[in-house]
């Protein structure tokens, strides 16, 4: 979480909307193979979904504000982007704030990577080829292959069955826009993705034999443990280790001479230089269920062993069972004007309604209750509360015959709101990446123990693409990571 948000508990997305788009099927030909296919979402529909999606997910999550990056990224992804199959459509490419490895392509054309994602690739080649598998998704259509042969109550919009259309807009993570990040490929169109990207990115003059090592970074990465608010990349794409071995057929296959081709090691990493690394504490933090937040300068306990997400405009706890959830999120007005609104909403029953205060900041608290989407009764409890010039909407819901169960536990979470004096604390800053240049031929475990990173010898070997064991020559250039290792959340 980033700044307090404007608009008490606005939505992400109006299900109306994504209906609307569904109500429209077509027997169309596909732009790469040009064979006829059964769709059920134009061009259109599918543009706009992905417009939708993509204003979702920047909200969602933020952008890196580093506008030179931003620059060079979408470029990169615009010249292969505009000759491929579909230069026509509006693509976008942008750069998520985000500590994951990922990198994913929403309908019509608009295209993420995380910055986790660059951090761990060492060469503008690497980067091409990502963008070059995201292009294509988009290119031969699968996500609207995916959802025609998908019944929409399959697409997992939301946390859990107790969520009701109008709770839903207030306590969901992942509506329309995230939704869509958790829509699987096939592994034919993962395999096709590979095939196309690596010519999208050669086409444009890139080494792509550098896809094969995005690959094996993949599968390096998989054996440690990551970090961020999306699914890793791995998580939803195929065992890099045959993709690997499809990559090398690939090339060697191809009349190509790759040794002539742009790889782009030092451009890229000039880029890197002073970028996050791993989860920015400023933005918020968990130390195990405790979130600390150094730049609004608060702390908000949430139960032990519930799994807790922290996004740009919301942080939320979801229970073991998935039946219960608690979310922290900014509020527009006064508490009372906020707690207005928010009971004033259709399809709320408003229940008893009391003003206090917690830990010295005016509070208003209210239960409600409403229908949940699958029939059942959700109960719930708010509390708006006004502190450091904003206010605080923490919403605390389950279904309705859980709901006794859980308040305590709701209470409890409430109440341990307070002013974050922990100096440490609130003096915590983010990993950065440095590009050092080894000064002499050294192993990596010697430049290491002379400039030593923040994180363990293995996790730098990976972010620099290499073994442990490594030999370094004079005026390489090596990420280093450094900074204060902060606890990270469970």
């Amino acid at each position: 979480m980033k700044t307090p948000i404007r608009g008490a508990f606005s939505g992400l997305a109006c299900a109306a909307v994504f209906l609307g788009l569904f109500t429209a099927t077509s027997c169309a030909l596909n732009p790469v193979s040009g064979e006829r296919e059964f769709v059920m979402v134009s061009e259109a529909q599918e543009i706009e979904m992905g417009r939708q999606g993509s204003a979702q997910v920047i909200g969602a999550i933020g952008l890196v504000p580093d506008a030179g990056l931003q620059t060079y990224v979408n470029e990169i992804g615009q010249g292969m982007a505009r000759q491929s199959e579909r230069p026509q459509l509006a693509w976008e490419f942008h750069v998520l704030e985000d500590a994951s490895v990922n990198a994913f392509a929403m309908p019509g054309g608009y295209i993420f990577v995380t910055r986790g994602m660059l951090t761990h690739m060492t060469n503008e080649a690497q980067l091409a080829s990502v963008l070059g598998h995201e292009i294509a998704h988009v290119t031969a259509r699968h996500s609207v292959q995916q959802m025609s042969r998908q019944q929409l109550a399959s697409l997992g919009l939301g946390l859990g069955s107790v969520l009701s259309p109008t709770i839903a807009d207030y306590g969901q993570v992942a509506s329309l826009g995230l939704g869509l990040l958790f829509l699987s490929y096939s592994r034919s169109h993962e395999t096709q993705a590979d095939q196309l990207g690596f010519h999208y990115a050669l086409d444009r003059g890139y080494d792509t034999r550098e896809m094969g090592h995005v690959f094996d970074m993949l599968r390096r990465d998989a054996q440690l443990a990551g970090v961020g608010r999306l699914p890793e990349w791995q998580s939803s794409h195929p065992d890099p280790g045959n993709r690997i071995q499809d990559v090398q057929r690939m090339v060697a296959a191809s009349p190509e001479d790759f040794n002539s081709k742009r790889v782009g090691g030092d451009e890229f990493l000039r880029h890197l230089d002073g970028m996050a690394y791993g989860e920015d504490p400023r933005a918020g933090y968990f130390r195990g269920s405790l979130f600390l937040h150094p730049d609004l300068q608060f702390v908000l306990a949430f139960p032990d062993g519930w799994a807790t997400q922290n996004a740009a405009d919301a942080v939320t706890a979801i229970s073991p069972n998935r039946d219960a959830v608690i979310q922290l999120r900014g509020a527009q007005g006064s508490a009372a004007e906020a707690s207005r609104r928010f009971l004033g909403q259709d399809g709320l029953q408003a229940g008893a309604s009391s003003t206090g205060t917690i830990h010295g900041n005016r509070a208003v608290t209210a239960e409600f209750s409403a229908q949940g989407g699958q029939g059942e009764s959700v109960r719930g409890i708010v509390t708006f509360i006004e502190y450091g010039g904003a206010t605080w909407g923490i919403l605390s819901y389950s279904v309705a015959d859980r709901f006794a169960s859980y308040s305590p536990a709701f209470s409890r979470s409430r109440d341990s709101f307070d002013r974050l004096t922990d100096p440490a604390a609130l003096a915590a800053q983010p990993l950065r990446v440095r590009i050092e240049r080894v000064p002499r031929a050294m192993s990596l475990q010697q430049f290491n123990s002379e400039m030593p990173s923040s994180i363990p010898l293995a996790e730098l070997a990976l972010i620099n693409g290499l073994a442990e064991t490594a030999q370094l020559r004079a005026g390489q250039a090596i990420k280093r990571v450094t900074g204060t290792v902060m606890t990270r959340a469970n």
